[in-house]
C-alpha cells in the first residue's frame, strides 16, 4: 500500500489539506504554484476583479489547454491498428465457416 503524506496546498491565499502519495507532492505543490502565478498575473491585470473571478479565468485557461492538448493527440495509429485487427479476425472467421 502506497504511504499517504498530509500536506497543506496554499491556493489563492487559501490552505487546502491534502493526502497525496509521497512520490506525488512534487506534482501537487508544482501545480499549486503554478495556479498561484497564472492568479497573479490576472490580478495584476485586472486589479479590479474579485477572487471568483480571477479563479474562474485561472479554471478557463486550463480547460482551453487541455482541449489544445487533447485535439493534438493523433489517435489515427490506434484506429487503423484497430481496423487491421478487425480485418485480421475477420479473415480468420472467414475461414472457419
Amino acid at each position: 500500500m502506497t504511504e499517504k503524506l498530509s500536506i497543506n496546498i496554499k491556493i489563492d491565499g487559501r490552505s487546502y489539506p491534502l493526502k497525496v502519495e509521497r512520490e506525488k507532492e512534487e506534482k501537487h505543490r508544482k501545480a499549486a504554484k503554478i495556479i498561484n502565478d497564472i492568479v497573479l498575473q490576472y490580478r495584476q491585470r485586472y486589479v479590479n476583479s474579485d477572487s471568483q473571478d480571477i479563479l474562474a479565468m485561472t479554471a478557463f485557461q486550463f480547460v482551453l489547454k487541455a482541449i489544445e492538448l487533447e485535439e493534438k493527440v493523433d489517435h489515427s495509429p490506434l484506429f487503423d491498428e484497430l481496423k487491421k485487427l478487425d480485418e485480421d479476425l475477420g479473415d480468420y472467421l472467414s475461414l472457419k465457416e
